[in-house]
């Protein structure tokens, strides 16, 4: 199949792609019917439909493994089962999806729990109705010899952060032990690569487990001619310094949802994008190309990291795929407040947890594995090139 080209082909010459090969694959289902082609209970809705219902789902970034359930959903015929037409929007630099959301140029929006809640803050009538991440992936990465070890030796060192919202969680963590970025670091503009880290122009930056941490493990030593190694470098996890915050998440607005038949066509929606995760959960090779058959950027290698370290976000659900976990949420929430990154906690119905209840029901009838204790996750080596 044709790859179209990413219309942004020019950014990504910046990025440190490399190349990674599945060593082994990840562990399937107890029900086939999580993954693999629409079966015949799909094609029968889809037949049976006369007129599809137009959606709009923006994401955070553009095509990357980060949002492969949603291009599964699409291209395996999910989301024509249940009689949607929906369109995927990709994010990008100076594209915010709660904005877009908000805005009411998209009917759902995927992004991060905090700074959709600042969104909501400041007049947003913006509802998460499925949490699809349950886990975090923040990481502050430093050159091994640099001294840094943990948060609180970022004081006085010059800190890269990506903005546009992503540098709340970061602040945060870094207020909660006791290093203010504003007064006592030097924050620097980082792009969404690790260039300036390599070039050691900051002393430490922004990455994600399934993204930029990568982009380092594929990246040549220029002194010993080999690939770099995690020795190399301190990460430091935000999660285990104790600052885990929800990311991606699937919102809508309040006022959307409460018009006629609009809570049906988000549970459908939920519905075929839990699948798509599914597919992508069992299926991982078959789930990367289709990634790829979206135009991004980065190389087979790459996107097979990426969606390998996704799925460990993802899966195992254990009350289910999309559902909200409260202490999860309260947590996400306090250290937003106790940062004051936010205000105060947020309004009553920041979040529903009904809508992929009755979306969890329909799949578990149909045979869909919701919570997908089974999983286990593949083993990728990380090789040069990005191919």
């Amino acid at each position: 199949m044709f790859r179209p080209p990413w219309r942004a082909r020019a950014f990504a010459a910046t990025l440190a792609a490399a190349s990674l090969t599945l060593a082994a694959c990840g562990g399937m289902s107890e029900t086939a019917a999580s993954g693999g082609d629409s079966g015949s209970g799909d094609a029968k809705n889809a037949a049976s439909c006369t007129t599809k219902t137009p959606v709009r789902v923006v994401l955070q970034w553009v095509a990357q493994a980060q949002f492969a359930g949603y291009y599964a959903a699409k291209d395996k015929g999910y989301y024509d089962a249940e009689c949607l037409d929906v369109t995927i929007q990709e994010g990008g630099v100076n594209i915010v999806p709660q904005q877009v959301l908000s805005a009411g140029n998209a009917e759902f929006a995927v992004s991060h729990v905090t700074k959709t809640m600042v969104t909501r803050e400041q007049g947003a009538d913006l509802v998460n109705v499925g949490q699809v991440f349950q886990r975090g992936a923040y990481l502050q990465v430093a050159w091994a010899d640099s001294g840094i070890k943990t948060l609180a030796d970022l004081r006085g060192k010059k800190v890269g952060s990506w903005g546009f919202g992503n540098e709340l969680v970061l602040f945060a963590a870094m207020r909660g032990e006791g290093v203010d970025p504003e007064k006592d670091t030097t924050v620097v503009q980082q792009p969404f690569d690790m260039s300036l880290l390599l070039k050691r122009e900051v002393d430490a930056a922004q990455a994600k487990t399934y993204n930029e941490y990568a982009q380092l493990l594929e990246t040549v030593n220029p002194k010993t001619g080999e690939l770099y190694k995690p020795e190399d470098f301190t990460a430091i996890s935000l999660q285990d310094a104790g600052y885990t915050s929800l990311e991606d998440g699937i919102y809508a607005r309040g006022d959307w949802l409460a018009e006629d038949g609009n809570a049906d066509v988000a549970v459908k929606f939920l519905k075929a994008t839990y699948k798509g995760w599914g597919f992508c959960r069992d299926d991982l090779a078959g789930c990367v190309e289709t990634v790829l058959d979206h135009g991004s950027a980065l190389g087979q290698g790459h996107q097979t990291w990426m969606l390998n370290e996704i799925n460990k976000l993802v899966w195992p659900s254990t009350a289910g795929i999309g559902q909200m976990d409260q202490k999860a949420w309260d947590q996400t929430i306090k250290i937003a407040v106790d940062a004051k990154v936010l205000k105060g906690n947020p309004s009553e119905g920041a979040f529903r947890t009904d809508l992929t209840e009755k979306a969890n029901e329909q799949l578990k009838a149909e045979g869909f594995d919701t919570v997908g204790a089974n999983f286990k996750a593949a083993t990728v080596q990380v090789t040069p090139g990005g191919k």
